[in-house]
Order: structure tokens, then sequence, then C-alpha cells
């Protein structure tokens, strides 16, 4: 997996950012395309080692398309200039939480996991129900040594905590949260080391499941809205 080809790529699209380049390089498209989802499967193989769940799922069902959704966005640039892919048991959906992985120029690449969207209010609602009766256990997890030499827990909160909840919880900041996700930034130079970027992932997917597993306990029974 040529990481470096990726990257490559991207920097071109970032600096060439419209549909003219776009389908005039289409083959270094395919080329670089082909090489991230040699990646994902490597992935799913090594994450598998650890999480079974992951096994059944092909690359090509895991990845984003680079096409941007400019409708709302002041910013009309038609192509989002990264290779994205959430690996889990139920392939890129964002319910059950898995393992995150994006390949973005400029530094912006990164590992990530748990949950990353707030707008699923039942999802939200049955994560902080969850810490209120498992407090101790989600403590423990996100105080592991080895968990907190490279995460934090992010997430979109509110000021305060919600109305029907404890102010005095021992993990009310936590309750404040409509999100809770983990982000290890990449370097370019880190990504383009295939070799060390591969081992790289695989450890810190690996630190971060019982994060996931947590959440997805919490999550147990979620279904996602109909659209």
């Amino acid at each position: 997996m040529n990481t470096k080809l990726m990257i490559d790529y991207l920097s071109e699209l970032d600096r060439n950012n419209n549909r003219e380049w776009y389908h005039a390089n289409k083959d270094g498209y395919k080329e670089a395309n082909a090489e991230f989802e040699k990646l994902v499967q490597a992935l799913i193989l090594e994450i598998g080692t650890f999480d079974s769940s992951v096994l059944h799922n092909d690359p090509k069902d895991l990845t984003f398309k680079l096409v941007r959704d400019t409708r709302f966005s002041h910013d009309k640039s038609p192509y989002n200039p990264a290779f994205r892919a959430h690996i889990s048991a139920k392939g890129k959906l964002p319910v059950p939480v898995g393992y995150y992985l994006m390949i973005k120029p400029g530094g912006q690449s990164f590992l990530g996991g748990g949950l990353f969207a707030d707008m699923f209010k039942d999802a939200t609602a049955m994560i902080r129900d969850y810490i209120v009766q498992n407090g101790e256990e989600w403590e423990k997890i996100i105080h592991d040594p080895e968990f907190e030499k490279y995460f934090t827990v992010r997430g979109t909160a509110l000021k305060k905590v919600p109305a029907g909840y404890d102010k005095e919880h021992p993990q009310a900041e936590y309750l404040k949260f409509k999100s809770w996700y983990l982000e290890y930034p990449l370097k370019d130079e880190e990504v383009q080391n295939a070799e060390a970027f591969f081992a790289k992932a695989a450890e810190l997917f690996r630190i971060m499941k019982p994060f996931n597993d947590y959440l997805n306990r919490a999550l147990e029974g979620f279904q996602m809205p109909a659209r």
C-alpha cells in the first residue's frame, strides 16, 4: 500500500479543486484510491485479530466519496481532498461505533474512534444513561495509562448538564456531551511512511477498542432514523 501516492494525489487535488482537473486526472484518482482500499483491507484483517466483528467487511463499502455536498456551504469546492473510511461491525454507519481513518494532506490526517455524530438524540440519551449507571467503568477506560498516552475524549458539548441528570454526578462533565469521540492527529510524513503508519494505526485501534466497546454496549438496540 503506497501511502505516499495517496498524499501526493490528494495534495494535487487540493491545489486543483475543480471538476476539470479531477476528470482529466481520473487515472491518478483510481491508482490512489486502489492503494487506499488495500490499506483498509489490511486494517480490517489486523483489527480482526482483536475485534472479529469487522472481518466480514469489503473495503469498498467502508469508504466515503470525495465529492462534497456544497448546497449549504460557503465553500463551493466540489471535492474534499481526503480518503476516509469507518471500519465497524455494520460498515461505515456511525452506529455501531468503530475505527475511523482519514488521510488528508496538510497535517489533517487522523485516526479516530467513538461516536462523531451528534444529531441522533436517542443515541446521545442512551450513552448518557449508560454513563450514569456505569461511571466507574467509564473512568477506568478513559484513565487507563495506555489510553491517556494517546487520547482525550472529545465531543460536541452543552454548557450545562442537561435537564434530568444530576449536576453533582461524578461524570457530570461527560453528561454534557452530545458525542464522544477520539482523534489522534498525524503529520504527512508519518502517513507517508506506510509501514510505520500501519503499525501505529493497528496499535491505536487496539487501544481504543475498550472505549468503542463501552459505547456500543450503551447503544445496544439503537435504530438508525429512517430516511
